[in-house]
């Protein structure tokens, strides 16, 4: 069920309304609402879970709830991974909790225990993956001749430069132990049951947390490629690494026969959800797209000329949302993730235009490697800001909108949600008045 939003009169306070739209976007991607009705009879033998993102914990203890209520007899153990600070108490599924967006030792720790507790099953036994977004940097094994930290230093030049989600993972999965299908691999001849939380735009499967149960079709050549693409020096034993090892296991692997996946959430259920929302409180919706990619800044700049143009035709009030994964190529030492980079360069282009207010988080609760969610703005921060002597050019040439918006007191802090399906964005344009 939709939750109601208040309706846009001239008394309503329009910042505490995009929250609350934020907030109905979230719930509708939340596990709570997701794992119970997928649960299926129990196997012959064990069942066994493992998962790994920033939804892992969550999807673990709603699977966990709805397994002790429909087969409490039935054998149930495993243990996911999820982020610092994301983890849910669970009493037969062990969570575990490692460093994200850089992976760190525990992250290594968690993927060699995911291997072993898969390790021996039989036909008779199933294995249910939890995967969400962030499970990429926290299920870190790397390959045999490739270190921990190896993969640290390409992780970090990869979100340095800026380079979209897809072409991170494909490097991770052909420099990992686990990933890229390998973690179904070693479960065999069990059934795997994979169940997604998608954080990827175009949600392809296979680029989820990088796939770690699921066939893929890309190559060490494509990984190659994408270092190749952005100049990103790699030390030779990984060159070689790369072009001698054999790639991933192909979709047509025996592994894989008995194996189904399905895909609990979306960017689009988010946004659905909040289009509804909206349009149930007599506002207009348009929606841009569920799988909007580029440079935060320039995506932010592009659809504050959208607002423009709908400004000056707008009769009632008219939402633009839209949602997908931006990329910040690091130009400075700032603060801030690419959210509210994208909402800073929103509001540079509107110049405090009346009547269009926004808001950006990620829908994890945690934009970047700080402690917001995201940020919002109204028309009347231009003059704030600018009686504070706030640039926003300053502070874009810095990477430093997570300070520039603090400045303004408009950081939304939510701490984590537990969900993942990346940006929501957030514009809402109101009618000149007379």
């Amino acid at each position: 069920m939709t939750p109601d939003l208040p309706s846009l009169d001239s008394t309503a306070d329009v910042a505490a309304w995009l929250r609350q739209l934020a907030d109905v976007a979230v719930t509708a991607v939340h596990p709570d609402t997701l794992v119970a009705d997928l649960l299926p009879d129990p196997p012959p033998g064990r069942t066994v879970v493992v998962g790994a993102g920033k939804a892992a914990a969550a999807m673990a203890a709603a699977l966990e709830r709805a397994w002790q209520e429909r087969c409490p007899d039935a054998p149930l153990s495993g243990l996911v991974v999820t982020r610092y600070g994301h983890g849910e108490p669970c009493e037969v599924i062990d969570v575990l909790e490692a460093s994200h967006p850089m992976p760190d030792d525990l992250g290594e720790k968690a993927a060699r225990r995911m291997l072993e507790a898969v390790e021996g099953l039989d036909e008779d036994d199933r294995v249910i993956a939890l995967i969400s977004g962030g499970g990429s940097a926290l299920m870190t094994l790397p390959a045999e001749g490739i270190s921990l930290a190896d993969k640290q230093a390409i992780n970090r030049e990869l979100l340095r430069c800026g380079a979209p989600i897809g072409q991170m993972n494909t490097v991770r999965r052909h420099l990992s132990a686990i990933k890229g299908g390998r973690l179904a691999a070693a479960a065999h001849p069990a059934q795997v049951l994979t169940w997604l939380i998608s954080d990827i735009p175009g949600d392809v499967a296979t680029q989820i947390a990088s796939g770690p149960t699921l066939p893929d079709r890309s190559t060490p050549a494509d990984a190659l490629a994408v270092l190749e693409r952005y100049g990103i020096e790699v030390p030779a034993h990984v060159r070689r690494h790369l072009e001698q090892v054999q790639g991933a296991p192909s979709p047509n692997d025996e592994a894989f026969e008995r194996d189904d996946s399905v895909t609990l959430a979306r960017a689009r259920d988010a946004l659905e959800a909040a289009r509804a929302a909206a349009e149930a409180a007599g506002v207009t919706v348009k929606v841009l797209g569920d799988d909007l990619e580029g440079e935060a800044r320039e995506l932010g700049r592009a659809q504050a000329r959208l607002a423009l143009e709908a400004h000056d035709e707008v009769a009632s009030p008219l939402l633009i949302l839209s949602g997908g994964e931006t990329s910040v190529t690091v130009r400075g030492d700032g603060r801030g993730g690419r959210n509210v980079e994208y909402l800073l360069g929103l509001f540079e282009a509107l110049e405090g235009v009346a009547g269009v207010h926004a808001l950006a988080i990620d829908t994890d609760g945690i934009d970047g490697s700080e402690d917001n969610a995201g940020a919002l703005f109204s028309p009347d921060d231009w003059n704030r800001a600018k009686e504070r002597g706030l640039e926003p050019a300053d502070y874009l040439s810095r990477n430093d909108a997570y300070t520039f918006f603090q400045a303004l007191d408009r950081l939304i802090v939510t701490g984590p949600t537990r969900t993942n399906v990346n940006d929501f964005r957030a514009i809402l344009v109101l009618p000149r008045t007379p």
